[in-house]
């Protein structure tokens, strides 16, 4: 049998198991095991099997992961998003019909900007937005979607342990993707405020009538309130582009930060930073497991030449750049209402980033791209993870409900995709100004 048909047959292998509920790691193990064993021996399967692990723990890179995972939780657990749901509603005071919606979306921005997860946000602001936003006569619709859609913006603005990811996986630099995606990230939150306006405009009964505007006193006293996401946020992502630090040390840098700033503002207990650790340690496991399966099954299909059939078979049809990427864009679409982010990224990217690259897109570019759209599975039936999160967080709002308020913010997703197809220079403007 061709390597080409293990390969192919190895992926189906995979799907079938993903079908059949088997975890994403295990999957990916066995589907890269199985393959290898097919395509060389099964003895080299199992030397594949014990060499891989001791190559990737060896990499000191990794460590950039469960240090952005705990300078989240963390940041979860103190409350910290609190002081910047009063900052954005200060801001938004006043400023029309729904802007109490539109300031959760704004506070979602900035709490991504230090949490980079998008289930935490949407874990996080459910607890502090939706019940202000219902007390205030907004309809659950639009108070269940502007937090679901604006916790997909957790991983997109960095720093992202998505984009951590997708960087060591494909071997680019952590900086230029965090900078790749904060002009795309901030674009998206102004497309989600335009929704917010379009649907209140649409249907006043959506939300509240304009309340009262704040004095300037209170509303500095709200926005002073916010030093300690500026202070993390400023030496962990300032200090990368400042020359400071490494990514793995500005990492490590806000976590400390995010503990001492806690600890001395007292919003940390023992209790909170124990929950941190574990749910630090937990979540760190997870995303290692699931990285050791698809860097087997990655390295397995690299050699069937899979990706480069795919790539001449693309070519052969000579199809334009923007043609495939649409289909690249329709593929991750239906895909991601299937699987969670992380997985989607691991699986594909090793198989397409290659065809991406062949008609002249660079992986940096493809990277915001691929975030974007797995952002869009988040929020979108019948997986959209974030509602589940949201109805965890509050059972008494309906599932229906909940779906018709988050299904118009996709249309702000599918406009910023759209942006990054037509204007690929959208991403690489900031990584240039910053790092030459």
């Amino acid at each position: 049998m061709s390597p080409e048909l293990i390969g192919v047959g190895a992926i189906v292998l995979l799907v079938i198991m993903i079908a059949l509920r088997v975890p994403i790691a295990i999957a990916l193990i066995a589907a890269g095991l199985v393959g290898y064993a097919g395509y060389d021996s099964p003895q080299r399967a199992l030397s594949m099997l014990a060499s891989v692990p001791a190559e990737m723990l060896r990499g000191y890179s990794l460590s950039v992961v469960p240090l952005f995972v705990l300078m989240g939780a963390v940041a979860s657990r103190s409350g910290l998003s609190a002081s910047l749901y009063e900052a954005a509603r200060a801001f938004s005071s006043a400023r029309g019909r729904g802007s109490l919606a539109s300031a959760t979306i704004g506070a979602c921005a900035m709490f991504g900007a230090i949490c980079g997860s998008s289930i935490a946000t949407a874990a996080t602001m459910t607890r502090i937005a939706v019940p202000e936003m219902r007390k205030a006569g907004y309809s659950d619709r639009l108070a269940a979607g502007s937090v679901a859609a604006g916790g997909t913006l957790g991983i997109l603005i960095p720093p992202s342990v998505i984009l951590v990811i997708y960087a060591l996986l494909v071997e680019e630099s952590v900086p230029a993707l965090f900078a790749a995606a904060m002009l795309p990230g901030l674009i998206l939150v102004g497309f989600c405020i335009v929704v917010v306006k379009v649907l209140v405009t649409i249907d006043p009964s959506l939300a509240a009538p304009v309340g009262r505007d704040m004095p300037a006193g209170e509303r500095l006293k709200a926005l002073a309130g916010t030093w300690r996401i500026v202070l993390i946020f400023g030496l962990s992502l300032g200090g990368i582009y400042l020359g400071w630090f490494s990514p793995t040390e500005a990492a490590a840098v806000g976590a400390a930060a995010a503990v001492v700033v806690a600890t001395l503002s007292r919003t940390l207990t023992w209790r909170e930073f124990a929950a941190a650790v574990d749910e630090t340690v937990t979540t760190s496991a997870m995303l290692f497991l699931v990285f050791l399966g698809a860097l087997m099954f990655g390295r397995f299909i690299a050699l069937t030449r899979v990706p480069m059939v795919l790539t001449d078979f693309v070519t052969a049809l000579d199809l334009p750049g923007e043609a495939v990427i649409v289909l690249v864009v329709l593929f991750y679409l239906v895909l991601g209402c299937l699987l969670d982010t992380v997985a989607m990224v691991l699986i594909t990217v090793p198989v397409l980033l290659p065809l991406v690259v062949s008609v002249g897109y660079d992986p940096v570019w493809f990277g915001i791209l691929v975030v974007v759209v797995a952002e869009m599975g988040l929020i979108t039936p019948p997986v959209g993870m974030n509602i589940f999160v949201i109805k965890a967080q509050m059972p008494e709002l309906a599932l229906s409900d909940m779906f018709k308020g988050v299904l118009p913010f996709l249309a702000a997703h599918a406009a910023l995709v759209t942006v990054l197809v037509l204007f690929p220079q959208v991403t690489a403007w900031l990584p240039g100004l910053l790092l030459g």
